[in-house]
């Protein structure tokens, strides 16, 4: 009797090191392991899809590389004004300032006869009085500018001048002020060209500003770039104004400035870059080598 006790004990620790014996009827479920190789695709080739697509019976349609045209404004400065050289530094009582008023005269023939063909569309039109509108806009084009008053902006210069106004001033800030007039603005040139179809006309004009402006541009980081805020420098430009004439609701908007070949060259831009230093060993220390720091230069 004992015998038996002692064959069953076996049985009951035999049990507990083999489950499998213990549940006979377990059931098996095999587990998928995770895949330890990868299967490249199929290799595309991309050398001629076109001359594939020929080969399919699919015909791909071309590609047409569309530049973008707007009628509110032309395209460039027709007929540019051609300012005489020293224009501002001589006096009108001065022997250069008497010829070159005479050769501004001899000019005005032409822009006499586009003034008649803008005062058919422009009952108010006299040159003497859009001189001084074409300056408050000018200002207020460059206010709009600085603020970056993008919707008012539009209102102020056309799609041409737009781009070469806003280009580059992301990430910078510019501090710009009028300051005075040092002579009234004029009217030198007027020119009335049509576009697209005869009678499309668009009145160009031409206005000599001779002002005092300050001007300062910082970078991202608030470093100066070009210019003084609190030194007003001259500026002698001549700034061209647009309007459709045709279309009823047209105004005149700023469209692009006249630069002449003898003007002075711009200040350079200072840049600012990285100076690298000494390249230290763990046991040195940046006081101890006192190296010298070159001074900024004007790039």
């Amino acid at each position: 009797h004992g015998g038996n006790v002692s064959c069953q004990v076996f049985q009951g620790v035999e049990g507990l090191l083999c489950p499998g014996k213990l549940c006979a009827f377990a059931s098996v479920v095999p587990v998928r392991t995770k895949k330890r190789f990868f299967v490249p695709p199929p290799k595309r080739d991309f050398s001629d899809p076109e001359k594939k697509a020929r080969a399919a019976g699919l015909v791909a349609p071309q590609e047409y590389v569309e530049r973008p045209i707007t009628i509110s404004c032309s395209g460039g400065i027709f007929d540019p004004y051609i300012p005489p050289e020293g224009d501002g530094r001589f006096s009108s009582l001065t022997k250069e300032g008497l010829k070159q008023r005479a050769q501004h005269i001899r000019q005005s023939a032409a822009s006499q006869l586009a003034i008649r063909k803008v005062k058919d569309y422009d009952n108010n039109f006299k040159a003497r009085d859009f001189a001084l509108k074409a300056q408050e806009i000018y200002i207020e084009a460059h206010n709009c500018l600085v603020n970056f008053n993008k919707e008012k902006l539009h209102s102020l210069v056309t799609e041409r001048c737009y781009p070469d106004m806003v280009r580059g001033n992301r990430y910078k800030t510019i501090r710009w002020t009028f300051t005075e007039s040092l002579e009234p603005p004029r009217v030198v040139h007027v020119r009335c060209p049509d576009m697209i179809n005869k009678g499309n006309f668009y009145g160009q004009v031409t206005v000599r500003m001779h002002t005092k402006q300050t001007l300062a541009i910082y970078d991202r980081f608030g470093r100066l770039m070009y210019g003084m805020e609190d030194i007003p420098k001259d500026v002698l430009e001549y700034v061209v104004m647009e309007r459709h004439l045709v279309n009823p609701y047209g105004m005149w908007r700023m469209h692009g400035k006249i630069v002449p070949a003898w003007a002075p060259p711009k200040d350079s831009i200072i840049k600012t870059v990285m100076v690298p230093g000494p390249q230290l060993k763990p046991h040195e220390e940046y006081e101890e080598m006192n190296p010298e720091v070159p001074k900024p230069h004007n790039a």
